[in-house]
């Protein structure tokens, strides 16, 4: 109840401040512009112009502030575009006229004021009735009584006197109160609407854009990380005892003629060697894309993962459902990545891993009662985590003080 009057008071206030505000803007900018428009010829329009679209920026501020507080989210502000280096008192001057932002900051307080104007209307009429309805009893007393006073009831044939009339407009009062809140919610969403998509929506666009473009950055990075990793990892495991294991052939293919036993026995030495590297082949490609991932899903994917894992670990996973590879992949990662620096680095006697859902987001929390100091800095195992989740939209939260305990949690859009 507390919210939904919070609610309705910020948008009422929405309502009715932007109305003034927003008549104030439109003259302003009105005038402004046909004026810079009619002595553009001359040039004396030039800087007309370059003071209203300054103008209709400030009230488009104005305006974004209080967008934030209907739309329930930050306030965007677009990037307007800066002056050139060295450029001269003419060029910083018209700087305005060449943002494309500016334009719409001019057309949003144009057109915004039928808007607000509904809003204001809408805002008030929703709440006048309520008020004087309730609050007939008050003074309905004497309005009842004026000689020749006809009232509403009266003409709907519903009868007449203090307690008729007490009675429908205390109703008339409750049932606009029931529906005042999602009138004046849907007026101020209307109005804001039209902000939303003039004001803050380039720049949305543009931070998605952004957001994109850092996702796929920091895909480039991971996987380039993976795969020197991947390579500094064969080099001096498989490699090395397949080098070795050559070496061990040829010579009990030397020995073979003149000492039968000796080359059984180097025979025997490279057939180990050979388990020996086949388990490390298998150990690397688990780390690349286990089968057993791709095959049955993320929760025996994460048992494997604590089952191998030199800590004691409490899985729980409250999901079972399969999603995309990359989401798939991502997770597994983070978890696998986590759990070797765990046990490690952490010195812990435990860890607790929990896989759900909340929504369309797939949470993933690492835990352990170690000796902390993890964090996401670069050139620290965990920024490379952080840029692999980002790769899919996906965030990573670190809690780890010195002395610990430490708390690691994945986000990912999975819907």
């Amino acid at each position: 109840m507390r919210s939904l009057m919070r609610r309705v008071l910020l948008d009422t206030r929405y309502s009715l401040v932007g109305f003034p505000t927003t008549l104030i803007g439109f003259v302003l900018m009105i005038v402004g512009f046909a004026a810079g428009l009619g002595t553009a010829v001359v040039w004396i329009g030039v800087p007309l112009l370059a003071g209203t679209l300054m103008i209709a920026r400030g009230f488009a501020d104005a305006e974004r502030g209080w967008l934030a507080d209907v739309l329930g989210r930050p306030p965007v502000r677009p990037r307007y575009k800066p002056v050139p280096q060295g450029a001269g008192r003419f060029r910083r001057l018209v700087n305005p006229m060449t943002s494309g932002q500016s334009w719409l900051d001019l057309l949003h307080g144009i057109i915004n004021l039928p808007f607000a104007i509904l809003a204001f209307v809408l805002t008030v009429v929703f709440w006048a009735i309520p008020l004087a309805g309730l609050t007939y009893p008050l003074y309905g007393i004497i309005t009842s009584n004026i000689p020749g006073n006809t009232e509403l009831p009266e003409l709907l044939g519903l009868g007449d006197g203090y307690l008729v009339n007490s009675a429908f407009y205390v109703m008339l009062g409750l049932v606009f109160a029931l529906i005042m809140p999602f009138v004046v919610r849907g007026a101020a969403l209307l109005r804001a609407g039209l902000g939303r998509a003039l004001l803050t929506g380039v720049a949305e666009l543009q931070e998605r854009i952004d957001d994109l473009a850092e996702g796929r950055a920091a895909a480039v990075s991971a996987e380039a990380n993976a795969l020197r990793k991947l390579e500094r990892d064969i080099h001096d495991g498989p490699q090395q005892r397949l080098v070795s294991l050559a070496m061990e052939l040829s010579r009990a293919q030397r020995q073979m003629a003149r000492d039968p036993e000796a080359a059984q026995a180097t025979i025997t030495s490279a057939i180990t060697a050979t388990r020996e590297t086949l388990d490390e082949l298998r150990a690397l490609s688990r780390g690349i894309a286990p089968p057993i991932l791709s095959d049955r899903g993320l929760a025996p994917a994460l048992a494997a993962l604590a089952g191998r894992c030199t800590v004691p670990v409490e899985l729980d996973v409250q999901t079972v459902e399969r999603y995309q590879a990359a989401v798939e992949n991502a997770v597994y990662f983070v978890c696998a990545e986590t759990l070797t620096n765990v046990a490690k680095h952490s010195r812990a006697t435990i860890c607790t891993i929990q896989l759900i859902r909340v929504g369309n987001v797939l949470m993933l929390s690492i835990g352990d009662d170690g000796v902390g100091g993890a964090h996401v800095a670069k050139g620290h195992g965990l920024a490379g985590l952080a840029d692999r989740l980002r790769a899919v939209d996906g965030e990573l939260s670190v809690q780890s003080p010195d002395g610990g305990p430490t708390l690691i949690v994945a986000e990912v859009p999975c819907g």
